[in-house]
């Protein structure tokens, strides 16, 4: 399949939730933009610490990681954080591990994004090119 990388900006979800309550000016939401990994492999959304740090993120609970060749790990779970993806955002919890930020599969679910193989790019679903729809039943 090849890498596939997109730009992603991560926003710290409490600062925007105080920002539209008025409690916090837009200037002080901590957000960071990254070039993220694809990795449909992942379930979960991983954020490396520097980056956890900087948007300000408390660490909320301890998950267990498996990795690829199969070692088991707990790591922390972050609160809920923004992830945007080409104008389609949603709410996530992320590991707390690595040195990148990886997307897994809950979120590009959530977005209803698709991995090009291809042109090694994510898109949207074709059956719903204009916003993310998810299935309920």
């Amino acid at each position: 399949m090849g890498e596939v990388r997109t730009p992603v900006l991560l926003t710290n979800a409490f600062d925007e939730s105080l920002a539209r309550r008025g409690r916090l000016a837009t200037d002080q939401i901590r957000k960071y933009e990254a070039d993220a990994l694809v990795d449909t492999g992942a379930v979960r959304c991983v954020l490396p610490p520097h980056v956890v740090q900087q948007l300000g993120l408390e660490i909320r609970g301890q998950r267990v990681a498996e990795y690829a060749d199969g070692r088991k790990e707990s790591v922390g779970v972050t609160e809920p954080v923004i992830i945007d993806i080409d104008g389609r955002d949603t709410l996530e919890e992320a590991l707390v591990l690595g040195d990148e930020v990886l997307i897994g599969q809950t979120v590009l679910g959530k977005l209803d994004l698709l991995v090009d193989c291809v042109r090694h790019k994510l898109i949207p679903n074709p059956a719903h090119p204009d916003q993310p729809v998810t299935k309920v039943k």
